[in-house]
């Protein structure tokens, strides 16, 4: 049998399933004058580039987003919700 290609793309892709070294990792999150997207050291698709500013601001919008989502906004809203019971009327 002929050995299948561990790495290539499939529908516009990318996938690559060799066995990252540190080298690999550090040079494929890092790529100064690339996209914000670059191609996965390991597995299917691509993952942000460390190097491009814009990766920067959205990994600080999504950190922003999960301190609001389990910080203490959340349990505020939670406390409000059961402050007690709700009449329902039905015609």
């Amino acid at each position: 049998m002929a050995d299948k290609p561990s790495s290539g793309e499939i529908l516009g892709i990318p996938y690559n399933f060799e066995r990252p070294s540190l080298k690999r990792m550090l040079q494929s999150y890092w790529q100064p004058g690339d996209e914000m997207l670059v191609e996965k050291p390991f597995g299917i698709g691509y993952t942000l580039n460390l190097a491009n500013w814009r990766s920067w601001i959205v990994l600080a919008v999504v950190g922003g987003m999960l301190y609001l989502e389990r910080g203490k906004g959340g349990e505020k809203e939670a406390k409000e919700a059961d402050d007690g019971p709700v009449e329902v009327i039905v015609d």
